[in-house]
């Protein structure tokens, strides 16, 4: 476990050394499916060790396969995703189902985005989904077609889908 805490860190310090140090605008940048975490903005300790969790989280997680019920590495659904990354990287317990965990926090604006945030989708007549914002216009989720990925939010699916945003975290 230690050895693969240590690859984790010196993993992370050679993609820190290596990223670009601009921030765009996430409207600016073009429809196009860039799946990268996005880069790290100066911010306060708080926002930092939320950021090294997430990120943690996408990097043991990236591509495992949407299963619709599933809470494991065989296949996970959106709202078992976001549960399992609030307890096991922020020890925060929300509850499991998309309809729930849109009412456990507190509605904000889409203009109010902050990294943690949930941010919600209707796509279907009762159908919901649920990802976690990260910075830039990206959002943490379990995607049906990709499994674990990250998407923007200015994607026309997404866009025409958003719902709300639930703000958990302080």
């Amino acid at each position: 476990m230690n050895l693969i805490k240590t690859l984790m860190t010196i993993l992370f310090i050679l993609l820190t050394f290596q990223a670009c140090s601009t921030k765009n605008n996430y409207r600016s940048e073009s429809f196009n499916h860039n799946k990268s975490f996005p880069n790290k903005s100066t911010e306060t300790t708080k926002e930092d060790l939320l950021y090294e969790n997430l990120k943690a989280q996408y990097i043991d997680w990236k591509g495992v396969k949407y299963k619709y019920g599933g809470y494991s590495k065989n296949g996970i659904d959106c709202s078992a995703f976001v549960q399992r990354t609030f307890k096991d990287k922020l020890n925060i317990q929300i509850p499991r189902t998309t309809a729930l965990q849109s009412e456990f926090g507190e509605e904000v604006s889409i203009e109010d985005l902050k990294m943690g945030d949930l941010v919600f989708f209707k796509t279907g007549f009762k159908v919901r989904h649920v990802g976690i914002y990260l910075e830039g216009g990206k959002f943490l989720h379990a995607s049906t077609k990709r499994g674990v990925t990250i998407s923007r939010l200015d994607n026309p699916y997404y866009e025409k889908h958003f719902w709300k945003v639930i703000r958990v975290l302080d």
